[in-house]
């Protein structure tokens, strides 16, 4: 781990036991989504503008934090009940070393595109002070919720948003 990311490592092991407890839950109403592209792990560049008219969910990870460990496969069986309904779903995972995420993917088993961001840029540009982070997105590429932490309540609290966001945009 370099200096650069051991601050958001200290506050994640904070914000893990935090997060056991209560989650933090923070709505960001209406603020654009940065202007971001990244490469999945099957070579595909995804450009964030591209997806709107989607509900966009990004689900931020790293191999050693322990609530990634549950909200991980949750987020991804969501992803899966999900699709074809205009919700789109990205893990992105922020290990400096692929071979730690290459380890943790192998461990969780997924359907969910992945991407990994070893040098934080992602994790920057959407300003992220914790792990696991997840971000919904409404299909006009705004930033609704945030969800910093993971507990039991918290993919239930996805769905009914997700859920929300489609109906605001005419669901299919």
């Amino acid at each position: 781990m370099t200096p650069r990311m051991r601050p958001l490592a200290l506050i994640a092991g904070v914000l893990a036991v935090t997060a056991l407890v209560s989650p933090v839950v923070v709505r960001a109403a209406g603020t654009p989504a940065p202007a971001v592209s990244f490469t999945d792990m099957t070579g595909t560049t995804v450009a964030l503008s591209s997806l709107k008219g989607q509900v966009v969910l990004l689900d931020f990870w790293a191999s050693w934090c322990i609530p990634c460990r549950r909200s991980f496969p949750e987020v991804d069986a969501m992803q899966q009940s999900l699709r074809g309904r205009g919700v789109v779903a990205y893990a992105i995972g922020v290990d400096e070393d692929a071979k730690q995420a290459r380890a943790f993917l192998a461990e969780h088993p997924h359907t969910i595109p992945v991407a990994l961001d070893p040098k934080g840029t992602l994790a920057a540009a959407f300003k992220l002070t914790a792990m696991p982070t997840s971000i919904i997105l409404d299909r006009e590429g705004r930033i609704r919720f945030t969800h910093q932490g993971y507990t039991e309540k918290t993919i239930a609290q996805f769905r009914a948003e997700v859920q929300q966001l489609l109906a605001e945009g005419g669901a299919q």
